[in-house]
This record gives C-alpha cells, structure tokens and sequence, in this order.
C-alpha cells in the first residue's frame, strides 16, 4: 500500500529505479517499521554496515518507493473525527476514476479491487458534514461513477506496518 497509506502505487516498475532488495536491506526495513526514529548508527550495528552505507541504503530505498519514512498518527486525537472507507462501482476503465480520487485532499488511500466494487476509497474528515460534501461534491460527481457505499468507522481497532518483509 501506498501510505503508510500515502503516495500513489502505479505499476512498480514505472516511475522507479530497479533495486534489488537483499537480506540486510530487508532488515533494515524491519528495523525501520519497529521504529522509524531509530538512529542510523544503531541499525548499521545490527546489520554490519557503517552509518553512511546505511544513510545511503535508507536513501536508495526511499528513492525506489519500497518504503516511506513518515508520522502515523490517530486521526482521532489530532482532530478528524471522521473516517470512512467508500466502496465505489464505476462503469468502464477504473483507471480515471481512481485517478481523479486520488486528488481529492481527504483521500488519503485508494486501491482497485476484485469483487462487489471496483475501487476502495479511504477518507479522512474532520466531521460528518465534510464527509457528506466529499462524498455528494466530489467523489460522486466523478465520471464513470455508478455507486457508492460508504462504510464508517466507529472504532479503530487494530493498525501496523510492521509487517516485515519477503
């Protein structure tokens, strides 16, 4: 996923440059999903590098889009009160509709899928009203648009990125 759930997921060979991914920079992706604050020159000492090989690492991986550095926050506490994701049904290519999705400012993840809906749409609001402008203004509005369903969140019960590597 692009994001954590940010930043657009194309097709990985487009818009990248080629990196092979090897046991120590897999476990530098480890050692970052566990604490993405954690000191260059401590990972270099777990992984048997030196600082600047694993500053330059960190960089390559950065630069190829196989990972982000970034704050994941709770929404909640830092002032949106409404999440929601939105099922949507397009009729024709998904490809402009998940396009013009992805412009939208509280869109923060959009994946296409298999199954009852073509695209999966996650919103980030402060409120219920923003979510219903979102929804009527912007989302529905899109060519190629035929459905939505949307689903809102009143818990947030698990999330992690610290699902290592393969």
């Amino acid at each position: 996923m692009a994001s954590p759930r940010t930043g657009s997921r194309d097709d990985p060979d487009e818009h990248r440059p080629a990196l092979v991914m090897d046991e120590i920079s897999k476990r530098i992706i480890e050692l970052l999903q566990t604490d993405g604050r954690k000191p260059y020159v401590s990972i270099a000492a777990e992984v048997g590098l030196s600082e600047g090989a694993v500053r330059q690492r960190v960089q390559r991986l950065t630069d190829a889009g196989m990972m982000q550095i970034v704050a994941v926050t709770d929404p909640l506490l830092v002032g949106f009160t409404r999440q929601a994701m939105i099922g949507i049904k397009t009729q024709g290519d998904s490809g402009p509709v998940a396009d013009a999705l992805c412009q939208i400012q509280q869109v923060d993840y959009v994946v296409t899928t298999a199954g009852s809906f073509d695209l999966l749409a996650e919103v980030v609001c402060e409120g219920d009203s923003e979510l219903l402008n979102v929804l009527m203004t912007q989302i529905r509005v899109i060519p190629g648009v035929t459905h939505t369903e949307t689903f809102v969140y009143l818990k947030l019960n698990k999330q992690h990125y610290d699902w290592g590597t393969r």
